[in-house]
């Protein structure tokens, strides 16, 4: 789910301990119902007795619902931990939290190298709803590529009231394109970062036209490997029209895909107005209506189906950034 969005972490820690002191330390805990404040009977025991005296024992904390809880754990661990092979860290729990969080401070601040055979600096092109999200988690993950979205990226900058809040944010009410001078700004940001040139970076959402290919290019960001996805406008509707999202509880769903599990919550699903058919049309028409120049101007660019499973895709992506770039025939 998190990978499909785009959110590739850079480090994953995971505290392991075993379950008998897992039990231990659970069974001490105690709240204090006025504040909710939680305390523990061996490790954070309050000094007022005031507050001693109207601790209480949490629901939910027995031997036996923490036992369940661990096995369910257990359970659902096995499958997420082979998602982050050369990211992950398993760092012993039963130790000092001050021993916890200095190893775990020494891992986050540490830089993964890119495991690719060079410094890839990767573009993707293709129509709204191609896969390039997706394919920019996937070489994000097996590669230690940053992932770079570029219209998250203008995004984040209105959300963290960055120094380009105020230039994005007109353009964002009136539905505007943001002009290409703003977006390159907030591009060199992230692209001159220190991350982004030791490891490498997958960039994708920039640029859509030639204009904008040679504004990139000047700025001196050349990618050294180019995909564009090609997808049918069938195949884009099919996976794009029939996308919902709960307005209750911002869940999405997918009528064909991952339907949602009851009629309640089918009812006030919701579609997002650029899901619409005309809508991504209009998109998808625009997008066709520059593809010749961009292809034209990264010439050693490799086109791909992109109407497969997604896992091909990769593949073929993947042989691409491995393998030495085919000669063109001129």
């Amino acid at each position: 789910m998190i990978q499909t969005l785009g959110i590739v972490p850079r480090h994953v820690i995971v505290l392991s301990a075993p379950d008998t002191v897992l039990i231990e330390r659970n069974l001490g805990k105690r709240l204090d119902p006025q504040t909710g404040e939680i305390y523990h009977t061996t490790f954070d025991w309050p000094p007022e007795s005031e507050i001693q005296n109207r601790l209480m024992v949490p629901a939910g904390i027995s031997e036996g619902e923490t036992a369940q809880k661990l096995l369910e754990y257990h359970r659902n661990i096995t499958r997420i931990l082979p998602s982050y092979p050369k990211i992950l860290k398993v760092i012993p729990a039963d130790q000092p939290c001050v021993d916890v969080f200095s190893q775990a401070l020494t891992y986050v601040q540490s830089i993964h190298r890119s495991n690719a055979p060079f410094t890839p600096r990767v573009l993707l092109c293709g129509p709204v709803g191609s896969g390039k999200s997706l394919q920019a988690a996937l070489l994000a993950q097996k590669y230690g590529l940053v992932n770079v979205c570029c219209g998250q990226l203008l995004k984040e900058a209105v959300a963290d009231k960055s120094k380009y809040c105020e230039m994005i944010l007109p353009f964002f009410e009136k539905e505007a394109a943001v002009p290409d001078s703003i977006i390159m700004k907030v591009l060199s940001q992230r692209l001159d970062q220190q991350d982004c040139v030791e490891r490498g970076w997958v960039l994708h959402g920039f640029p859509r036209d030639l204009d904008q290919a040679h504004v990139l290019d000047s700025w001196g960001y050349k990618p050294n490997r180019v995909f564009f996805l090609n997808v049918p406008f069938d195949s884009i509707a099919e996976r794009l029209t029939l996308r919902r999202t709960d307005p209750v509880t911002g869940e999405r769903y997918h009528l064909m895909y991952k339907p949602p599990p009851t009629m309640e919550i089918q009812a006030r699903l919701l579609q997002n107005p650029k899901d619409a058919d005309e809508r991504i049309k209009l998109r998808m028409d625009l997008f066709y209506r520059n593809a010749a120049d961009l292809e034209q101007f990264y010439r050693q660019a490799i086109t791909l189906n992109g109407d497969q499973d997604p896992y091909t895709v990769f593949e073929y992506i993947e042989s691409g950034i491995i393998n030495p770039l085919p000669k063109k025939v001129p």
